[in-house]
Protein backbone atom coordinates (compact mmCIF):
# COMPACT_ATOMS: atom_id res chain seq x y z
CA UNK A 1 0.00 0.00 0.00
CA UNK A 2 1.42 3.16 -0.87
CA UNK A 3 1.45 5.53 1.55
CA UNK A 4 -0.73 8.85 0.64
CA UNK A 5 1.93 11.66 2.83
CA UNK A 6 5.20 11.04 1.13
CA UNK A 7 8.22 11.75 3.59
CA UNK A 8 10.14 15.40 3.00
CA UNK A 9 13.72 15.19 2.31
CA UNK A 10 16.52 17.85 4.04
CA UNK A 11 19.92 18.53 3.68
CA UNK A 12 20.93 20.53 6.34
CA UNK A 13 24.40 21.49 7.38
CA UNK A 14 25.12 22.75 10.50
CA UNK A 15 28.15 24.79 11.25
CA UNK A 16 29.64 24.37 8.11
CA UNK A 17 31.53 27.29 6.32
CA UNK A 18 33.84 28.27 3.34
CA UNK A 19 37.39 28.09 5.12
CA UNK A 20 40.90 29.00 3.97
CA UNK A 21 43.97 28.63 5.98
CA UNK A 22 46.74 31.50 6.36
CA UNK A 23 49.33 31.51 8.63
CA UNK A 24 48.02 28.29 10.86
CA UNK A 25 44.91 29.78 11.46
CA UNK A 26 41.28 29.00 9.98
CA UNK A 27 39.31 31.85 8.38
CA UNK A 28 35.37 31.53 7.28
CA UNK A 29 35.68 33.01 4.46
CA UNK A 30 31.54 33.28 4.34
CA UNK A 31 31.48 35.12 7.46
CA UNK A 32 34.33 37.77 6.60
CA UNK A 33 32.43 38.48 3.49
CA UNK A 34 29.10 38.99 5.00
CA UNK A 35 30.45 40.99 7.75
CA UNK A 36 32.23 43.29 5.26
CA UNK A 37 28.81 43.39 3.76
CA UNK A 38 27.14 44.44 6.64
CA UNK A 39 29.71 47.36 8.07
CA UNK A 40 29.70 48.42 4.49
CA UNK A 41 25.99 48.78 4.36
CA UNK A 42 26.27 50.60 8.10
CA UNK A 43 28.73 53.03 6.36
CA UNK A 44 26.37 53.65 4.17
CA UNK A 45 23.71 54.58 6.35
CA UNK A 46 25.67 56.95 8.26
CA UNK A 47 27.08 58.73 4.99
CA UNK A 48 23.24 58.95 3.88
CA UNK A 49 21.84 59.90 6.79
CA UNK A 50 24.21 62.35 7.18
CA UNK A 51 23.25 64.00 3.81
CA UNK A 52 19.52 64.10 4.62
CA UNK A 53 19.97 65.33 7.85
CA UNK A 54 21.80 68.36 6.59
CA UNK A 55 19.28 68.82 3.47
CA UNK A 56 17.13 71.49 4.18
CA UNK A 57 13.99 70.63 2.29
CA UNK A 58 11.31 72.81 1.24
CA UNK A 59 8.35 71.65 2.99
CA UNK A 60 10.98 71.21 6.18
CA UNK A 61 9.49 67.84 6.79
CA UNK A 62 11.72 65.25 7.83
CA UNK A 63 12.99 62.41 5.02
CA UNK A 64 12.07 58.76 5.90
CA UNK A 65 15.94 58.32 6.81
CA UNK A 66 16.27 61.00 9.11
CA UNK A 67 12.72 60.14 10.84
CA UNK A 68 14.52 55.86 11.17
CA UNK A 69 17.88 57.38 12.37
CA UNK A 70 17.06 59.96 14.77
CA UNK A 71 14.16 57.56 16.20
CA UNK A 72 16.78 54.97 16.86
CA UNK A 73 19.39 58.11 18.08
CA UNK A 74 17.01 58.81 20.42
CA UNK A 75 16.07 56.01 21.66
CA UNK A 76 19.42 54.71 22.35
CA UNK A 77 19.72 58.45 24.17
CA UNK A 78 17.37 57.77 26.14
CA UNK A 79 18.43 54.31 27.71
CA UNK A 80 22.24 56.26 28.07
CA UNK A 81 20.67 58.62 30.22
CA UNK A 82 18.24 56.88 31.94
CA UNK A 83 20.90 54.24 32.98
CA UNK A 84 24.15 56.76 32.89
CA UNK A 85 22.84 59.69 34.09
CA UNK A 86 23.69 61.82 30.85
CA UNK A 87 24.49 60.77 26.80
CA UNK A 88 27.96 59.49 27.32
CA UNK A 89 30.22 60.31 24.20
CA UNK A 90 31.66 57.20 23.78
CA UNK A 91 28.56 54.52 25.18
CA UNK A 92 25.92 56.38 22.99
CA UNK A 93 27.78 56.23 19.71
CA UNK A 94 28.87 52.74 20.31
CA UNK A 95 25.46 51.17 21.12
CA UNK A 96 24.17 52.91 18.01
CA UNK A 97 26.66 51.53 15.86
CA UNK A 98 26.70 48.03 17.33
CA UNK A 99 22.66 48.21 16.88
CA UNK A 100 22.80 48.93 13.16
CA UNK A 101 25.53 46.40 12.30
CA UNK A 102 23.68 44.03 13.96
CA UNK A 103 20.47 44.76 12.44
CA UNK A 104 22.03 44.46 8.98
CA UNK A 105 23.89 41.30 9.99
CA UNK A 106 20.48 39.27 11.59
CA UNK A 107 18.99 40.63 8.17
CA UNK A 108 21.26 39.19 5.64
CA UNK A 109 19.86 35.86 6.19
CA UNK A 110 16.71 36.95 4.73
CA UNK A 111 18.16 37.66 0.94
CA UNK A 112 18.20 34.88 -1.61
CA UNK A 113 21.47 34.48 -1.89
CA UNK A 114 21.20 30.71 -1.38
CA UNK A 115 22.80 29.44 -5.49
CA UNK A 116 22.88 25.79 -4.57
CA UNK A 117 23.21 23.31 -1.32
CA UNK A 118 26.83 24.02 -1.35
CA UNK A 119 26.89 27.68 -2.32
CA UNK A 120 25.41 30.63 0.13
CA UNK A 121 27.01 34.23 -0.64
CA UNK A 122 25.75 36.09 2.16
CA UNK A 123 24.25 33.57 4.76
CA UNK A 124 23.92 35.93 8.34
CA UNK A 125 27.26 36.36 10.05
CA UNK A 126 25.17 36.33 13.50
CA UNK A 127 24.95 32.70 12.57
CA UNK A 128 28.60 31.88 13.16
CA UNK A 129 29.82 32.16 17.24
CA UNK A 130 33.36 33.06 16.03
CA UNK A 131 31.94 36.39 15.42
CA UNK A 132 29.52 37.13 18.17
CA UNK A 133 32.45 36.16 20.60
CA UNK A 134 34.57 38.68 19.05
CA UNK A 135 31.88 41.22 19.10
CA UNK A 136 30.84 40.69 23.11
CA UNK A 137 34.43 40.87 23.64
CA UNK A 138 35.01 44.19 21.98
CA UNK A 139 31.80 45.40 23.92
CA UNK A 140 32.73 44.34 27.22
CA UNK A 141 36.93 45.73 26.61
CA UNK A 142 35.26 48.60 25.96
CA UNK A 143 33.31 48.96 29.02
CA UNK A 144 36.45 47.62 31.38
CA UNK A 145 38.25 50.19 29.63
CA UNK A 146 35.71 52.94 30.48
CA UNK A 147 35.45 51.74 33.99
CA UNK A 148 38.60 52.07 34.52
CA UNK A 149 39.12 54.96 33.01
CA UNK A 150 36.28 56.18 34.97
CA UNK A 151 37.06 55.79 38.33
CA UNK A 152 40.82 54.45 38.40
CA UNK A 153 42.44 51.08 38.40
CA UNK A 154 41.78 50.27 42.38
CA UNK A 155 38.25 51.98 42.24
CA UNK A 156 36.81 49.50 39.46
CA UNK A 157 38.51 46.54 40.36
CA UNK A 158 37.11 47.64 44.27
CA UNK A 159 34.04 45.93 43.53
CA UNK A 160 34.83 42.55 43.11
CA UNK A 161 35.35 42.19 47.07
CA UNK A 162 31.86 43.97 47.20
CA UNK A 163 29.62 43.37 49.75
CA UNK A 164 31.92 40.95 51.46
CA UNK A 165 35.49 39.49 50.06
CA UNK A 166 34.32 36.50 50.08
CA UNK A 167 32.32 37.00 47.08
CA UNK A 168 35.03 37.68 44.84
CA UNK A 169 35.23 34.43 43.12
CA UNK A 170 31.60 34.50 42.29
CA UNK A 171 31.93 38.71 41.32
CA UNK A 172 35.08 37.52 38.72
CA UNK A 173 33.18 34.43 37.26
CA UNK A 174 29.84 36.75 36.64
CA UNK A 175 31.82 39.69 35.15
CA UNK A 176 33.55 36.43 32.54
CA UNK A 177 30.26 34.65 31.63
CA UNK A 178 28.73 38.18 30.63
CA UNK A 179 30.27 38.49 26.86
CA UNK A 180 29.41 34.31 26.59
CA UNK A 181 25.62 35.07 27.53
CA UNK A 182 26.08 38.43 25.07
CA UNK A 183 27.35 36.12 22.38
CA UNK A 184 25.64 32.58 22.52
CA UNK A 185 22.13 34.97 22.89
CA UNK A 186 22.64 36.67 19.68
CA UNK A 187 24.15 33.38 18.12
CA UNK A 188 21.50 31.27 18.82
CA UNK A 189 18.71 32.88 17.93
CA UNK A 190 20.15 33.77 14.96
CA UNK A 191 21.32 30.55 14.35
CA UNK A 192 17.87 29.10 15.02
CA UNK A 193 16.28 31.27 12.28
CA UNK A 194 18.83 29.71 9.60
CA UNK A 195 17.81 26.18 10.36
CA UNK A 196 13.80 27.17 10.49
CA UNK A 197 14.38 28.46 7.21
CA UNK A 198 16.26 25.40 5.92
CA UNK A 199 13.38 23.60 6.79
CA UNK A 200 10.60 25.18 5.45
CA UNK A 201 12.71 25.04 2.17
CA UNK A 202 12.69 20.99 2.70
CA UNK A 203 8.95 21.67 2.16
CA UNK A 204 9.66 22.01 -1.63
CA UNK A 205 9.56 18.16 -2.08
CA UNK A 206 6.25 17.58 0.74
CA UNK A 207 3.26 16.01 -1.08
CA UNK A 208 0.10 13.94 -0.45
CA UNK A 209 -0.21 10.98 -2.44
CA UNK A 210 0.56 12.20 -5.82
CA UNK A 211 0.01 15.78 -5.37
CA UNK A 212 2.44 17.93 -5.23
CA UNK A 213 1.69 20.54 -1.80
CA UNK A 214 5.02 21.79 -0.89
CA UNK A 215 5.82 24.53 -3.11
CA UNK A 216 2.53 26.34 -2.34
CA UNK A 217 2.94 25.39 1.76
CA UNK A 218 6.88 25.97 1.60
CA UNK A 219 6.11 29.77 0.21
CA UNK A 220 3.58 30.56 2.52
CA UNK A 221 5.41 29.54 5.41
CA UNK A 222 8.28 31.18 3.98
CA UNK A 223 7.08 34.66 3.29
CA UNK A 224 5.79 34.20 7.29
CA UNK A 225 9.00 33.06 8.71
CA UNK A 226 10.67 35.50 7.31
CA UNK A 227 8.91 38.39 8.46
CA UNK A 228 9.06 36.92 11.85
CA UNK A 229 12.76 36.67 11.53
CA UNK A 230 12.97 40.17 10.31
CA UNK A 231 11.04 41.10 13.77
CA UNK A 232 13.52 38.86 15.75
CA UNK A 233 16.25 40.15 13.98
CA UNK A 234 15.42 44.05 15.22
CA UNK A 235 14.81 42.43 18.68
CA UNK A 236 18.13 40.93 18.79
CA UNK A 237 20.14 43.71 17.85
CA UNK A 238 17.70 46.24 20.61
CA UNK A 239 18.66 43.97 23.01
CA UNK A 240 22.33 43.35 22.49
CA UNK A 241 22.74 47.44 22.22
CA UNK A 242 20.63 47.87 25.32
CA UNK A 243 22.45 44.88 27.28
CA UNK A 244 25.62 46.83 26.08
CA UNK A 245 24.48 50.33 27.90
CA UNK A 246 23.38 48.78 31.06
CA UNK A 247 27.05 47.01 31.38
CA UNK A 248 28.81 50.78 30.58
CA UNK A 249 26.27 51.72 33.53
CA UNK A 250 27.21 49.00 35.75
CA UNK A 251 30.55 49.81 35.00
CA UNK A 252 30.00 53.63 36.16
CA UNK A 253 28.16 52.78 39.36
CA UNK A 254 28.63 54.85 42.08
CA UNK A 255 30.55 57.64 40.32
CA UNK A 256 27.89 59.45 38.99
CA UNK A 257 26.51 59.80 42.65
CA UNK A 258 29.74 61.08 43.74
CA UNK A 259 29.73 63.57 40.91
CA UNK A 260 26.56 64.67 41.55
CA UNK A 261 26.97 65.34 45.12
CA UNK A 262 30.56 67.16 44.53
CA UNK A 263 28.40 69.06 41.97
CA UNK A 264 25.63 69.89 44.56
CA UNK A 265 28.38 70.45 46.84
CA UNK A 266 30.37 73.37 44.75
CA UNK A 267 26.87 74.69 43.71
CA UNK A 268 25.92 75.52 47.75
CA UNK A 269 29.05 77.05 48.09
CA UNK A 270 28.60 79.15 44.73
CA UNK A 271 24.84 80.15 46.26
CA UNK A 272 26.21 81.13 49.65
CA UNK A 273 28.97 83.10 48.99
CA UNK A 274 26.39 85.04 46.55
CA UNK A 275 24.40 85.42 49.41
CA UNK A 276 26.73 87.28 51.77
CA UNK A 277 28.20 88.99 49.18
CA UNK A 278 24.35 90.59 48.61
CA UNK A 279 24.06 91.16 52.31
CA UNK A 280 27.16 92.35 53.17
CA UNK A 281 26.73 96.19 53.52
CA UNK A 282 28.12 98.76 50.78
CA UNK A 283 31.10 100.67 51.37
CA UNK A 284 30.11 104.45 51.96
CA UNK A 285 31.57 106.73 49.37
CA UNK A 286 32.98 109.85 50.90
CA UNK A 287 31.29 113.15 50.18
CA UNK A 288 33.37 115.30 47.73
Amino acid sequence: MTSWLLPMESNIKIGEHKEAVLWGMTFHIDTIVSTLVAMAAVLALGFWARRALAKDTEDHVPTKVQLIWETVVKEVNTQVEDNLGRVHPYAAPLAISIFFFVLFANWLELLPTELNEGTHLLPAPTADVNLTYALAAVTMVSVWAYGIRLKGARGYFKHFVEPFPVMLPLNILEELIKPVTLALRLFGNIFAGGIMLALIGALIGWSVSDIPIGGVVGFVFNIVWKLFDMFIGAIQAFIFALLTVLYFAMAGAGHEEHGEEHDKHDTDDVTEASDQASSAEPTPVPAS
